[in-house]
């Protein structure tokens, strides 16, 4: 009927008000890593600059990329993408938080796990020594928050069981475990993921403040509809599925937030391309060979997309791609062969073993798992490879 408004449909102006709030917002995260600078914090907890500086880094660290710009404008293309899918915008893609769509619980648990994990365990970086101690964002607090809902309870909780647990847990395997045996440190950070994750999920049953499992998931009210047809699994769908994968594993997996890593990441590599990647300067090798990764593993295995909804094609661009280019310093035919075969390999691993959990676990723990035993048969191999120096 003319004039009459459907208050389910976003108007212009509304949406016009959220990209000028979102604009001012990725302007504001710019802002912040053009004054901030390096991320070299070494545990100074009087150095509160510093310790934001390494918190934005450390969103960005699953994916290698470990600068503050990448993570910041992480953080706003994850906040456009939730408001996209609060208001039913027809260009909203995938819905985050494993399709939940409760981002701001998961991702402000996960940044609470990070800053609380940092200043337990800070200490470990004195000196200018690496340590795994963003593994809390991209595990524990998340998952737990997409497992039991959004209540307050549960988001302190998944945030203080990622800040106890899941740094010492990595330390301890890259330290024992990686270095003996000259695996690739992401081999101890995924596999003291997997470890912490575990623990938790088996004494969050005993908690009796904690709610069952998934219950909350009947009693949250749906999203407006974006009016966009169901996916058909088509050309456009690949390559949307491809990009929003390479941030899946910080439990975002949203088109939006995607781009906008890449965009920090290149902002600092056009300035400071030492600044990436842990120094290496292979940002770029990295990028490529995790979306080759991730456009072959959604091509190969997007019927497992739609009959499930969900199929972990974001595992070796995580883990495996990455591993390889930094192991064999960007050598094209090492990167090329994770790729490939880690798009064949890793996926259907992590799904048999995230099948084959204990009820009351997440998934998760399936992917993580698969990111550390894949990454440490494989790498070793490719020194095989003709022409390849380790």
């Amino acid at each position: 009927m003319s004039g009459v408004v459907d208050p389910t449909k976003p108007t212009y102006g509304s949406a016009l008000r959220t990209l000028v709030t979102v604009t001012f917002v990725v302007l504001a995260c710019v802002t912040v890593w053009a004054l901030a600078g390096g991320h070299s914090w070494e545990g100074d907890y009087g150095d509160l600059s510093g310790l934001a500086r390494w918190v934005l880094a450390a969103f960005s660290e699953p994916q290698f990329y470990a600068v503050g710009s990448a993570g910041a404008l992480l953080l706003a293309g994850g906040l456009v993408g939730h408001i996209a899918h609060r208001r039913g915008w027809y260009l909203q893609g995938f819905v985050q938080a494993c399709g939940t769509g409760i981002w701001p619980s998961v991702a402000g648990s996960a940044l609470l796990s990070v800053v609380l994990g940092a200043l337990v365990w800070g200490g470990t970086l004195a000196g200018g020594t690496w340590q795994p101690l963003f593994v809390p964002l991209a595990s524990v607090a998340p998952a737990v928050v997409a497992l039991y809902g959004p209540g307050r309870r549960v988001f302190v909780t998944g945030a203080v069981s990622g800040a106890l647990l899941a740094p010492p847990a990595a330390i301890g395997l890259v330290r024992w475990v990686c270095q003996p045996l000259d695996l690739p440190p992401v081999v101890g950070a995924t596999g003291g993921m997997a470890l912490a994750a575990t623990v938790t999920f088996l004494i969050c049953p005993q908690l009796r403040w904690m709610p069952e499992p998934w219950a909350w998931r009947s009693e949250a009210p749906a999203a407006p509809a974006s009016g966009r047809r169901a996916a058909q699994q088509g050309p456009v769908w690949v390559l949307r599925r491809a990009l929003a994968d390479l941030s899946e594993a910080q439990f975002f997996g949203n088109e939006w937030a995607s781009a906008a890593l890449i965009v920090g990441a290149l902002l600092a590599y056009a300035t400071s391309p030492q600044s990436l990647a842990y120094g290496s300067g292979l940002f770029v090798t990295i990028l490529v060979g995790q979306f080759m990764s991730t456009l072959t593993g959604v091509f190969v295995w997007r019927h497992r997309w739609l009959a499930a909804g969900f199929y972990p094609t974001f595992v070796p661009a995580a883990s495996l791609v990455p591993a390889t280019v930094l192991t064999y310093d960007g050598a094209l035919l090492p990167t090329l062969v994770a790729a490939l075969a880690g798009a064949l390999i890793a996926p259907p691993t992590a799904a048999a073993i995230s099948g084959r959990l204990p009820v009351g676990f997440h998934p998760f723990v399936g992917n993580v798992a698969a990111m550390s035993i894949c990454t440490a048969l494989i790498v070793p191999q490719l020194s095989v490879l003709p022409g390849v120096k380790q």
